[in-house]
């Protein structure tokens, strides 16, 4: 049997999902994304340096790993290009197996979630403006552009066409700003000028994976962002715009019987959010540990905010990803932390029901831990970590009611605790 792990995020993403891809790819024969866009970043630090993936799975640095972008996702083809071209730059050959399932995220859907954000004002979505939105809204509308008609040039144009003919003039209408002069065939120029350097990956990624699957081989599935963003089960409407639940991975991927083995929700050991929307546990003086925790959006910069580790929305994350583990990330940031304390409830209106909606009248409940001084970014087992760390990861795994089995202690690949 071929070993299925899904990686997937507890929280509202930037969990540190990339980081944990990136150190089980060494045994995978296959790294896949299977929903979202270049709307969110993986940061993976590894011998080739410091990267900040957007569309690329995290597997990608491994020689024998195939990286498949499935039928979920929507792909910036431009920025796609100089993502390939930035990682081929520091020695590292891609793989890649691009599926003609998945849709195009042009720039004109980066310009209308741009204008739809400006004329929300107040009430916007935080949204990362590249279009992500927009591009599967299309989808849904039967408009979207398919990675596939890359291959089919006249078809291309007929169906680029077709949705501007539907999309012009409603923009036109909402966004009286708008200016739109490419024709359908200039943009069908581009599309070819830029999907160049990846055009003949471009496959039905269905037949590469099932094959790998023949031969017992390790898949290795990534998703972006965490179950508090999730379309369906997140704080909507402040989510993403796909699924980004493990239950999904399948149908993102190309092989909707899907039946993973291993489900690895990665939680950080603290709080965090970038974007809209409400965090219960936010610190009241976020600055100089966000500073030292190096918590800025991968795609925007923008800063996150910061907060104590949200149990209660943690569990419900765990519980929504099926995790049969977590990967607990970041801990060694908490090191001198003074007021050291877990979220294990919350009080107020709406507590039976805390996750959805979200309501600013909910206030944590706080559980006070004992804190830590020592340096752990050297500790390779458990036992050697300080009885206050120790203490922490074990409440944590006690309130999750699902095992910490993969513990980061430090953003290299080899800086990791397995239980």
């Amino acid at each position: 049997m071929s070993s299925i792990v899904v990686v997937v995020g507890a929280n509202w993403g930037d969990e540190g999902k990339g980081r944990i891809v990136d150190y089980l790819a060494g045994q995978a024969s296959a790294s896949i994304r299977f929903q979202g866009g270049n709307n969110a970043g993986h940061t993976v630090v590894n011998e080739f340096g410091t990267f900040k993936l957007h569309q690329l799975p995290s597997g990608v640095f491994n020689p024998d790993c195939i990286a498949v972008l499935g039928p979920g996702m929507v792909i910036s083809p431009e920025k796609l290009s100089l993502e390939i071209e930035e990682v081929a730059t520091s020695g590292v050959e891609v793989k890649l197996c691009i599926s003609d399932r998945a849709t195009l995220c042009l720039p004109l859907h980066a310009l209308e979630d741009t204008l739809e954000e400006q004329r929300l004002g107040d009430g916007a979505y935080g949204s990362t403006r590249q279009g992500i939105a927009p591009a599967y809204g299309d989808r849904v509308m039967k408009k979207g552009i398919l990675v596939g008609w890359l291959k089919q040039p006249e078809v291309l144009r007929e169906r680029i066409q077709f949705m501007m003919d539907w999309k012009l003039p409603q923009m036109k209408a909402l966004y009286p700003s708008f200016e739109f002069t490419q024709t359908a065939e200039e943009m069908t120029e581009w599309l070819l000028e830029v999907s160049a350097p990846w055009r003949d990956s471009i496959t039905n990624v269905t037949e590469p994976l099932k094959a790998l699957q023949k031969e017992d081989k390790t898949l290795l599935f990534e998703a972006q962002l965490g179950a508090g963003r999730d379309l369906v089960y997140g704080e909507y409407p402040w989510t993403t715009s796909s699924n980004v639940t493990a239950a999904y991975a399948g149908i993102g991927s190309g092989l909707p019987a899907l039946h993973p083995e291993r489900v690895i929700a990665v939680a950080k050991s603290f709080s965090s959010s970038v974007g809209t929307g409400t965090l219960i546990t936010a610190m009241e003086d976020q600055d100089q540990f966000r500073e030292d925790a190096k918590e800025f959006g991968a795609t925007t910069g923008r800063p996150r905010d910061m907060g104590y580790f949200d149990a209660v929305a943690t569990r419900n994350g765990v519980e929504l990803q099926a995790a049969t583990e977590i990967a607990l990330t970041k801990i060694d940031c908490l090191t001198g932390m003074k007021d050291l304390k877990i979220c294990v409830a919350y009080d107020g209106e709406h507590t039976e029901n805390p996750i959805w909606p979200q309501t600013a009248s909910l206030a944590p409940v706080y559980e006070q831990m004992k804190g830590w001084e020592e340096d752990i970014t050297g500790c390779r087992q458990f036992e050697e970590l300080p009885a206050g760390a120790q203490e922490y990861i074990l409440r944590i795994e006690e309130l999750m009611g699902v095992p910490v089995k993969m513990v980061s202690v430090g953003p290299e690949r080899d800086q990791m605790i397995l239980r």
